[in-house]
């Protein structure tokens, strides 16, 4: 690349040393321009850069959801006139070696510098095209595989905006090998891959009345838009989750059998029913990804803290319904505390498929690392049998399943089980892994106390 370059000058150079000597000039009349110096337009980023990287579904505001969320849309970069604020660009590159790099760039008047940062590496660059066009940024060096960080500062800028900016284009040889990102589905692409344990039953024929589990999330871990599955069953969900930077909830809900998005469209006879809920636990419908009946309590959960999960499934005494009661203990508070109970029709069962997931449901924060520990999984029979779960295996969703986000982890540490997802990590998981924990005490549950709460 760098001779490549050389040669370009030295051509370019002799071409305009012809030109002032037919002229009567002197070679030495002007200084010579240094490469940096060279418009970016010399290169055919058409030729060099032919990977189009759509800003729409693999960038974000560096460590700013809401500025991710009004600034990035399907056609990529719009509106962007804070220098302060950087965009950061991520692909996985499964090759190392050379990366050109180009940007589908404009500007609305005027002119704007912008700086770009590759592998620690700075570039910049001027733009003054109101067209939008592949603009050449340079040839960057690629020495470890995985995810990488391309980065956009704002230096200056004339107009209101610094630059529209919706591909990010690369070549080379580091982009000869496999290569990963987001090409469509920005909305799932965006909130990133979740990843699930699925629990092994110890007896497939046991009747498992309870389901208990414990969690805890790491300091620094608890990032916006997380959901910490905690207890899934086949009918529902609970878990804690980060609604925003100053809510965070206890989550319950089960869906109705009847298949919708819509909970409006639910018949009567589908419904699920509340019979009980704990203070200060909303209650109402929730739709989109299925629907049915939802329950959480605001609570101030906190990092490095472990909560205890307990889960109640049995067949209803009406006939071909079943009901869903749902715990919480929190140690800072040193008690349990009534979730709700739901019961829902057409259906008799005890726990089905228990399970836990960890996923992020805010586009804007799918730039964030989240990881959760989940320990001490036990199923109780109807007759008061405690057996535990010490084998799991790992999955995925869609997103990560087509490689759009390879940042999915889940496996054993310490004891436990673990799950690891978003903010471009390197090292996915394999689909299917199977994981063992050591085996702990049932936990010490007063039934009685539990029962009349």
């Amino acid at each position: 690349m760098i001779k490549q370059l050389h040669c370009h000058i030295g051509a370019s150079l002799l071409f305009s040393l012809s030109l002032l000597v037919g002229c009567g000039g002197s070679s030495s009349s002007k200084p010579e321009p240094t490469a940096s110096e060279k418009p970016a337009e010399t290169k055919d980023p058409a030729e060099l850069t032919k990977i189009k990287i759509p800003v729409a579904g693999n960038s974000w505001i560096a460590n700013d959801i809401d500025a991710s969320n009004t600034l990035i849309s399907d056609n990529g970069l719009q509106g962007w006139k804070n220098t302060d604020q950087e965009l950061i660009t991520f692909v996985y590159l499964e090759n190392t070696g050379n990366l050109h790099l180009s940007l589908d760039t404009k500007v609305a008047s005027g002119s704007s510098t912008l700086e770009v940062e590759v592998a620690g590496k700075t570039k910049l660059i001027t733009l003054n095209n109101t067209e939008q066009k592949a603009i050449y940024v340079d040839e960057f060096v690629i020495d470890e595989a995985g995810y990488q960080r391309i980065v956009i500062r704002g230096i200056n800028h004339s107009a209101d905006t610094i630059a529209d900016i919706q591909h990010v284009n690369i070549g080379g040889t580091a982009s000869t090998g496999n290569i990963y990102y987001v090409k469509d589905d920005f909305y799932w692409g965006r909130r990133g891959p979740s990843v699930h344990l699925n629990y092994q039953v110890p007896n497939p024929d046991a009747a498992y009345e309870w389901f208990y589990t414990e969690l805890e999330v790491p300091q620094g871990q608890d990032t916006m838009g997380s959901y910490f599955m905690a207890n899934g069953f086949a009918e529902g969900y609970m878990g804690i989750q980060v609604n925003s930077p100053t809510e965070r909830r206890v989550l319950f809900s089960v869906w109705s059998p009847y298949q919708t998005d819509n909970p409006n469209e639910i018949p009567e006879e589908d419904r699920i029913k509340l019979l009980k809920k704990g203070a200060d636990v909303n209650t109402g419908k929730f739709g989109n990804e299925g629907s049915g009946g939802q329950s959480f309590l605001v609570y101030n959960w906190k990092p490095d803290t472990r909560y205890r999960f307990l889960l109640r499934i049995k067949p209803a005494d009406i006939d071909q319904h079943s009901d869903y009661t749902a715990y919480f203990y929190a140690p800072e508070l040193e008690k349990w505390q009534l979730i709700a109970s739901f019961r829902r029709p057409k259906t008799s069962t005890y726990v089905a498929r228990p399970h836990a997931f960890l996923e992020n449901f805010i586009t804007g924060a799918g730039q964030f690392e989240r990881k959760a520990y989940y320990g001490n999984q036990w199923l109780r029979t109807d007759g008061g049998d405690w057996q535990a779960i010490s084998q799991a295996s790992f999955s995925y969703d869609a997103t990560a399943d087509k490689k759009a986000r390879m940042d999915y982890q889940g496996g054993e540490e310490n004891g436990e089980f673990f799950l690891r997802n978003t903010g471009f990590f390197t090292g996915p998981t394999t689909f299917g892994t199977q994981f063992t924990r050591e085996q702990t005490d049932a936990p010490n549950i007063d039934f009685d106390m539990i029962n009349a709460l």
